[in-house]
């Protein structure tokens, strides 16, 4: 979607949620309402024009830029490059964890040892990365689609395969609300794909019911961590000992 285009859509959607027709945006205008309806459809606004919309919207430019912001499409993934600046500084690798899991500004600080200043600029190269809007007051939009990941073979899951699978598979899994269940069989590709997807609304029910625990004290709450995956895969071990075909 081209910038004035989305320019464009944003004022329409402004327009429309105001209850302004386009026969009185020409009436305001002093315009026929076909020459508002050809300049909507041509895109062709002068600033001049966008700030006498703005003005009959009580809106600001700010506020215009915020809605343009909102309707660029999420990003699913970031780039190689993106991923390397992330896991580059660990501050920064922390904060968007966090971000990722929309924890505000003051929870941050309070939880783990980093300075104001260090959050505000990990928030700051975050907004710069695509990975976030930072607003006023360090507050916050995730710009990422739902069905955001780090790339499989990227900078970030690479960074995790080193220095948190370890950690995460060293534990007993014998505590409160903690299981580890491993199971090995032979299913159709078909029906490995159907697994998949039950696995991912498993894991969007963990997202949804963490946002809805946000709203508890935080003595009620407790972090835990859901490792699903899924591949075709044999031990090495057990690869060393499978028969050759024969001739």
């Amino acid at each position: 979607m081209s910038g004035t285009h989305t320019l464009v859509t944003a004022l329409k959607a402004e327009l429309r949620r105001a209850g302004i027709t386009y026969a009185r945006l020409a009436r305001e205008l002093g315009l026929a309402e076909s020459s508002v309806k050809r300049i909507f459809s041509r895109g062709d606004l002068s600033l001049a024009r966008i700030d006498q919309v703005l003005a009959l919207l009580k809106m600001d430019f700010g506020d215009l830029a915020r809605q343009v912001a909102n309707l660029q499409p999420e990003r699913h993934e970031l780039t190689l490059e993106q991923e390397r600046a992330v896991v580059a500084d660990p501050r920064l690798l922390l904060v968007a964890i966090c971000a990722l899991s929309q924890w505000r500004f003051e929870e941050i600080v309070a939880t783990y040892t980093l300075h104001k200043a260090e959050v505000v600029a990990a928030l700051v190269a975050l907004d710069r990365l695509g990975i976030l809007e930072l607003r006023a007051n360090n507050r916050y939009r995730l710009k990422i689609d739902k069905t955001f990941r780090w790339r499989p073979h990227g900078p970030v899951m690479q960074y995790f395969r080193e220095h948190a699978v370890g950690d995460y598979f060293s534990g007993g899994f014998d505590g409160d609300g903690e299981m580890l269940v491993l199971v090995h069989g032979q299913i159709q590709p078909a029906q490995a794909q159907a697994f998949n997807e039950r696995l991912q609304r498993l894991a969007q029910d963990f997202a949804h019911q963490h946002l809805a625990d946000r709203a508890l004290p935080a003595e009620q709450r407790q972090a835990y961590t859901i490792v699903i995956g899924m591949r075709s895969w044999l031990f090495a071990l057990f690869r060393d000992r499978l028969r050759q075909p024969e001739g």
